[in-house]
């Protein structure tokens, strides 16, 4: 109770915050530079949108699950998530959703969730990495070839796998796709201002993936409890087959 009454204060605190961040950028570069850093914002609160909204809801659709109970059972942790810009601090939560509402069993999801807060960055390690390149590109006016186009993407999509799930990794992943596909380093002085509002959606994005891939493994392997995933059923904690589809009871949520 006090970990999400915390929570909830820096939720509430969130927009202040990222009011002050906005003010740094316009006092630092003025209000010439915010419009591209406006739109490059935006650019990644879309991509990272279509990736849970079209892409991961496409996923569960393929594997035949309803697509609004898992954002149901996976939103405190989103919203964690987005709070805190760490897949690792929002860990504990991300466990117990994937369990308690997601329908997972436990000792599974004990590895998977983990596992994934360590190498499934889609946000921070692909998805960031990617455009912030391009957009680094378009400033300097640098026309980026195939090649460099190709580099960018594998650097992304490998370097996602190895991507530490705390605040600020996300600049090191940068750093490494420009140096890859020989763009200049200095671009990231000009977008690491606005950093921590990106991380926000990029850190949620992550979360969200981390819950999502649990869930489709264990519906391969017919140990999701879809009764839980379904909200027909409540876990029980302390029931030791509480994972089972036979071991839960009817609470009525």
């Amino acid at each position: 109770a006090v970990i999400f009454r915390i929570t909830r204060w820096v939720i509430q605190l969130t927009p202040i915050g990222v009011f002050g961040l906005i003010g740094s950028v316009v006092g630092g570069y003025g209000w010439e530079a915010l419009l591209p850093l406006l739109k490059f914002i935006l650019a990644i609160y879309a991509a990272c949108l279509f990736h849970i909204l079209i892409v991961y809801s496409g996923l569960l659709k393929v594997h035949g699950l309803k697509v609004t109970s898992f954002f149901r059972g996976a939103f405190a942790a989103q919203q964690t998530a987005f709070a805190t810009s760490s897949s690792l601090g929002t860990l504990p939560i991300t466990l117990r959703q994937t369990v308690e509402r997601l329908g997972v069993p436990q000792a599974y999801a004990a590895f998977a969730v983990p596992l994934g807060a360590n190498v499934k960055m889609d946000g921070c390690g692909a998805i960031y990495p990617a455009i912030a390149s391009i957009f680094i590109a378009q400033y300097f006016k640098i026309d980026l070839t195939l090649t460099q186009y190709i580099l960018i993407g594998l650097t992304a999509v490998l370097g996602s796998l190895g991507t530490a799930g705390v605040p600020g990794t996300s600049i090191v992943m940068l750093t490494l796709t420009l140096s890859t596909a020989g763009l200049p380093l200095e671009g990231i002085g000009y977008i690491v201002a606005i950093d921590r509002i990106i991380d926000m959606m990029r850190t949620a994005t992550n979360v969200t993936g981390q819950m999502l891939v649990p869930v489709l493994v264990a519906k391969e392997e017919g140990i999701l409890n879809e009764d839980i995933y379904n909200g027909h059923v409540a876990w029980l904690p302390g029931d030791p087959e509480a994972d089972t589809p036979e071991g839960v009871r009817a609470a009525g949520i």
